[in-house]
């Protein structure tokens, strides 16, 4: 049986409507950011989806040194919870280090753990005794069946507010492949599954210097998990993703969201 419980407003699990995480991979300003949010709030008030807003302060794992990562800690927390002020909507980012996420204990609504750092035990334990829910983002490399050990590490700490998100899994060099069995496998371990529908079509590194993707097969993801019974989706997205400062190659733009939406509530309405 799958846990319902609420972040804020926002009721997760089978009692309640599917969820969509979404915003910009990045901060790139503060301007952008709270246009992006305004925006898909927006859209997600006519079409009455539930919204929680993400972006990244940091982008710690980038292929290369001259990436951008991102305006800081400081700083990228004061633009997340202007948006949170703002617009009064939960908001989720990511964490790297143990240092952080005591920092961001009670500020953020949720604190995702990064794929590649789910192995790490003390940010593990960490996020579990942050007073903040936990989005872990499955490793590429992981089978869904080993994700229990990390949920059984958040458990340890008392920490129940945990939601589990599928992003792809390494196929051979530089290419992500989507496993649908998996959602229906980690949804076993009793907690919301959410499908990051535009992660799962990255590329790794695959332009060199940069990661690729093809994000004109996010929504046809998107819809396909929506249909298994998920919880949430997971969607980057920008207004201009040919000019975001990461991962524009696999977002869905902006002015494609409501289309997408639209059909993704409807096939959550009869799962």
């Amino acid at each position: 049986m799958i846990k319902s419980f609420k972040i804020k407003n926002i009721g997760f699990g089978p009692r309640y409507p599917l969820v969509l995480i979404s915003g910009p991979c990045v901060i790139e300003s503060k301007n952008k950011t709270i246009e992006i949010a305004e925006k898909l709030i927006q859209i997600t008030k006519k079409l009455e989806i539930p919204l929680i807003f993400k972006a990244s302060y940091d982008k710690a794992n980038r292929t290369s040194i001259n990436s951008y990562r991102g305006p800081g800690l400081n700083k990228g927390l004061d633009i997340l919870l202007e948006v949170r002020e703002k617009f009064d909507i939960p908001i989720l980012t990511d964490a790297h280090s143990v240092d952080e996420i005591n920092f961001l204990s009670g500020k953020i609504d949720i604190i995702q753990i990064p794929a590649f750092l789910i192995r790490q035990t003390d940010i593990v334990i960490a996020a579990g005794k942050s007073k903040s829910a936990i989005n872990i983002k499955k490793a590429q490399f992981l089978a869904p069946w080993d994700l229990k050990h990390v949920i059984n590490k958040i458990e340890s700490t008392g920490n129940n507010k945990i939601i589990i998100t599928e992003r792809g899994t390494s196929f051979g060099y530089n290419t992500l492949v989507t496993d649908m069995k998996s959602l229906v496998i980690m949804r076993d371990f009793g907690y919301p599954i959410i499908f990051d529908a535009t992660h799962s079509v990255q590329s790794p590194g695959g332009n060199g210097d940069t990661s690729g993707g093809d994000g004109k097969y996010a929504p046809y993801l998107a819809k396909a998990a929506t249909a298994i019974g998920i919880n949430g989706l997971f969607i980057e997205t920008h207004t201009n993703p040919s000019k975001s400062l990461s991962d524009g190659a696999n977002m869905i733009p902006l002015s494609e969201m409501k289309k997408l939406l639209k059909t993704v509530s409807s096939i959550d309405a009869v799962k």
